[in-house]
């Protein structure tokens, strides 16, 4: 496969949004996430994209098609701010890399680094020292958890990464097979640049 992996920002950014939502959705619906989303609620979510000149969308594309995205921007500037509890550092000082979504059949290429390459450059490029994202906690044994499921938290880890103790977002959502939403705890992840 010949995978195109391009920063998008400004009006590309906006253009790309709908493929982003339509892989927030396919991606988060499976384990460890299991996010039943419409896309009422992502034209909502991704608002905070538009006319931002500080956001970024890292965009994979596979003959003219975006089979995978990741986005950043700053974490002041981000929704999911005011989720976030237990931080030390002023939010104005953390470049927030939000999703980050592939199909499947792309996976274990390489582009979860560059996704990440691309974001942290932009982010240096801002100013910016650390970088950060969020990634949801589930039981080891919970009752969806695949058999083969491998957590990231190694790749992370390879990335300079490392959990914040005590520092996690809290996000509702209904999950696949549910019919209410529910409150979920994130891990917030950070790494200086």
């Amino acid at each position: 496969m010949s995978v195109e992996i391009a920063a998008l920002s400004g009006d590309a950014l906006v253009a790309a949004l709908p493929d982003l939502a339509r892989l927030r959705i396919a991606v988060f619906r499976d384990f460890p996430y299991l996010y039943d989303g419409s896309l009422e609620y992502e034209q909502s979510y991704l608002k905070s994209y538009h006319d931002n000149s500080k956001a970024v969308l890292v965009a994979a594309i596979d003959a003219g098609t975006i089979v995978g995205a990741a986005t950043g921007m700053p974490l002041a500037d981000h929704g999911d701010a005011g989720q976030l509890h237990g931080l030390a550092q002023p939010i104005e000082h953390v470049f927030y890399c939000a999703e980050s979504v592939l199909l499947p059949e792309y996976r274990g290429q390489g582009i979860g680094h560059a996704f990440f390459d691309k974001r942290e450059a932009f982010a240096r490029q801002l100013g910016f020292k650390t970088s950060a994202f969020c990634g949801v906690i589930r039981a080891a044994d919970h009752p969806m958890r695949p058999a083969d499921y491998r957590p990231l938290d190694s790749f992370w880890h390879k990335r300079g990464y490392a959990p914040l103790p005590g520092v996690l977002a809290r996000f509702t959502w209904t999950d696949v097979g549910d019919a209410a939403q529910t409150t979920k705890d994130l891990q917030f992840w950070s790494r200086a640049l």
